[in-house]
């Protein structure tokens, strides 16, 4: 049931707002809701969009999905379970009254499509095919023409997965930039050799930061071996014996942890510390419906990975889906960010011989990041009935499959945008910018004193970490043979190069 308050007196709901109200759908509320003023002018807040009274559907079912199709995009969890609560003549009765009509044919492919039902309708006559996803309200996948609806499916999923992102202003303009061409052409400068270090330094830096999101600090060794698993990602097509090997490159203890899908309930949170009863912030997908989410999830990776879904979204929503479903006992968080880089390199955005340091900007950007997470998870607290075991684990008692494979992605891809524009336009330019720097000041040690390579090394590291002046314990210690003068000339060039 809507509880908002309706943005202004006199106002009337309308579409998918009217839709649940009248059949007491429980599902989660979409992001905005459509109100049909009495005023003649049409705007907008965070939550409403209003509408004049020459907008108002007729007040039937078919008059308000009509409406919400046409004005508000599609929400396949809405009408997934609008589908489960009316009868098949009410829904053929409806689709037959204007059966050419697009909104009609968008209707009757949809009920088809998620109930797997074939309504007594016969075929369309042959026409001009209609995109089911309007481009103008939602980001279309690649287009999958059904000859009997006249339509053209392009979802960006398939029917065991299928997230959606509304068109936004923000996410529009991150598209437009171009990030990907625009993070060639700067490389396209660089020296390989520096490439090559940037890379190399970027990818350890991006292994560990994952690490460090899930409050650990691995060895080196573990780090830089992460680090070359991620660095291959996008190589092989995604598959469930591909996501159990990289479970395994994760857990390297396993007597403790459950391997492959999860065969009981699962949370993230806290226990209560007297009573050890679970306190969920997160939810995890039923174990029985892990072969359905994670099978769709899969398929939708291959259907994204050819067309021209922008990558930056396909990214969210197969990394994001993944960390909602929580398809494994331990381990998922790591395998969410490796999905991250697998989807931007299998689609082509990020360069060939690069890594875009995501998980790095996740980190400076955890509260964002923890938002964002929560954003999906928090209000489906509320719509998932469970009770605690004895183990201290969650058991879930009702259905909740369509809250995992049909969710509104929009601040999640956001969100991501923010960090990959980041990485780009800040993290990838200062790295090559450092060691250009860093060569600049090693061929001038090399040229004006005789100094093995390590030597020099662990100058430029001293000077860095003393911001541009040698320590006294260096001078006495490991430089003491160099000579004020000497020392003066490396500072003062260290400064020259690195501007402090």
């Amino acid at each position: 049931m809507i509880n908002r308050i309706l943005p202004e007196q006199g106002a009337v709901l309308a579409g998918y707002a009217e839709l649940i109200n009248r059949y007491k759908l429980n599902v989660i509320l979409p992001a905005r809701f459509a109100a049909i003023s009495t005023k003649h002018t049409k705007y907008s807040t965070d939550e409403w969009q209003v509408f004049t009274p020459r907008h108002a559907p007729d007040d039937t079912l078919y008059g308000h999905l009509v409406f919400a199709i046409r004005y508000e995009g599609i929400e396949l969890a809405v009408l997934k379970s609008l589908f489960d609560c009316i009868s098949v003549p009410n829904l053929e009765e409806a689709v037959l009254s204007e059966p050419n009509g697009i909104y009609a044919r968008r209707i009757w492919f949809l009920y088809e499509y998620l109930q797997s039902i074939q309504l007594n309708i016969p075929d369309i006559k042959p026409r001009k095919y209609v995109g089911l996803i309007d481009g103008k309200l939602q980001y279309p996948g690649p287009s999958r023409p059904s000859k009997r609806h006249g339509i053209n499916n392009n979802l960006p999923g398939v029917k065991g997965f299928c997230p959606l992102i509304y068109r936004t202003e923000k996410l529009d303009k991150f598209i437009e930039m171009d990030l990907s061409k625009k993070a060639s052409e700067n490389m396209g400068t660089v020296h390989p050799d520096v490439l090559m270090r940037a890379a190399s330094f970027l990818l350890l830096k991006d292994s560990k930061a994952s690490y460090a999101i899930e409050g650990e600090t691995p060895p080196h060794n573990r780090a830089e071996r992460w680090g070359s698993i991620i660095g291959k990602a996008g190589q092989s097509p995604l598959s469930k014996f591909g996501l159990e090997g990289l479970q395994k490159e994760v857990i390297t203890d396993t007597r403790f942890v459950h391997m492959s899908y999860r065969t009981e309930g699962g949370f993230i949170g806290t226990h209560d510390r007297s009573t050890n009863l679970p306190i969920p912030d997160h939810i995890s997908a039923k174990a029985e419906d892990l072969d359905i989410l994670i099978d769709g999830l899969i398929d939708t990776t291959a259907l994204l990975k050819d067309g021209d879904y922008p990558p930056v979204l396909a990214a969210t929503l197969i990394a994001f889906g993944f960390v909602f479903i929580h398809p494994f006992e331990d381990g998922n968080g790591r395998l969410h960010r490796y999905l991250l880089h697998h989807t931007l390199m299998e689609t082509g955005f990020t360069p060939k011989e690069m890594v875009f340091p995501v998980s790095a900007m996740i980190l400076e950007r955890i509260s964002e990041y923890g938002q964002a997470l929560e954003a999906y998870s928090k209000p489906r607290l509320s719509h998932i009935v469970w009770r605690p075991n004895d183990k201290g684990n969650v058991e879930v008692l009702n259905e909740t499959l369509d809250l995992y494979r049909f969710f509104d992605a929009t601040k999640q891809a956001e969100f991501l945008y923010e960090c990959v524009y980041e990485t780009v336009t800040k993290v990838l330019p200062q790295e090559v910018d450092y060691l250009q720097k860093y060569d600049q000041l090693k061929s001038f040690i090399n040229s004006y004193i005789d100094m093995p390579d390590h030597m020099a090394d662990l100058l430029i590291r001293f000077l860095q970490q003393n911001e541009g002046t040698l320590s006294k314990r260096a001078k006495n210690k490991e430089f003491f043979e160099l000579t004020e003068e000497e020392v003066s000339a490396l500072e003062n060039k260290f400064n020259e190069f690195f501007g402090t």
